[in-house]
């Protein structure tokens, strides 16, 4: 069965190919740009530029905010963890409803 499966899969090995490819670059990626010994490179050079004069303090410390954005902010894709925006953990917000117009209406009697 298996010798079956291969044989009928075949044309679409270059597929499976690509995306084990694709998914091995991603993962470099990705560790390259959490990478601490990078993340620090990154920090030095903007330092070195704003005592060059190459760029002003102001975006020395928005180009330091970035970098440290990237770390502490959750990949793309992760999903959600439940923290809030000012980073402090909590609930995940609640689900935002539309505007009622698939709302079941209610009786007199007012129960749920």
């Amino acid at each position: 069965m298996d010798i079956l499966w291969a044989l009928l899969t075949l044309p679409y090995a270059p597929v499976r190919g690509l995306t084990a490819l694709v998914k091995v670059v991603a993962r470099e990626a990705e560790s390259q740009q959490y990478n601490p010994v990078n993340v620090r490179r990154e920090l030095e050079e903007l330092d070195e530029a704003a005592a060059a004069g190459d760029i002003t303090p102001e975006e020395r410390d928005r180009g330091q905010q970035q970098v440290l954005d990237r770390l502490t902010k959750p990949a793309a894709g992760a999903g959600r963890t439940g923290a809030r925006r000012d980073g402090a953990p909590g609930r995940p917000a609640p689900a935002r409803r539309g505007n009622g117009g698939g709302r079941a209406r209610r009786g007199r009697g007012g129960g749920p």
